[in-house]
């Protein structure tokens, strides 16, 4: 039997750009309970963002690189009968920016030899351009999804 819902607070939009999304990528980004230097990582990306696209608001590329990372389908290991199936579902709105907010971060934490602050814009900006390294790790997802589509069935 399990137990009750595990229940999730409110998040509290950050204070510099009033958004829930800048604050889970600022929560995501950070170690140790470091919360400051997590927000000066995450505006100094977005203010590179701004320097490097001459656009006015960096919120509304941070919004679409979201977007072109975010996985619309995903697999899950259903075990039926003794054998394991990777059955394609569905990813909650929710989940789907999670997953491209930790895809971006992952990815930027692996480039080498520049503060997360760059890694981390260029990450975003090619994410933006529909390019880069958790573009790729969502249409990998897709296509994982797309090839296991026979095992659809056994979603439950």
């Amino acid at each position: 039997m399990r137990r009750r819902k595990a229940e999730t607070r409110p998040l509290i939009p950050d204070l510099k750009y009033s958004s829930k999304s800048v604050t889970r990528f600022i929560n995501m980004v950070m170690i140790k309970g470091k919360k400051t230097k997590a927000e000066h990582i995450i505006y100094g990306a977005l203010d590179i963002l701004i320097k490097k696209t001459g656009k006015k608001d960096p919120m509304e590329i941070l919004n679409k690189a979201i977007d072109n990372v975010r996985p619309l389908l995903e697999v899950k290991s259903r075990r039926v009968g003794g054998a394991t199936y990777q059955v394609p579902l569905e990813v909650k709105q929710d989940r789907g920016v999670y997953l491209a907010l930790r895809w971006m971060r992952d990815y930027a934490r692996n480039r080498k030899g520049r503060p997360m602050g760059d890694k981390l814009a260029d990450e975003i900006l090619e994410a933006y351009k529909g390019e880069g390294s958790a573009v790729k790790k969502k249409e990998e997802t897709h296509k994982m999804a797309e090839s296991n589509r026979a095992f659809s069935h056994f979603r439950w």
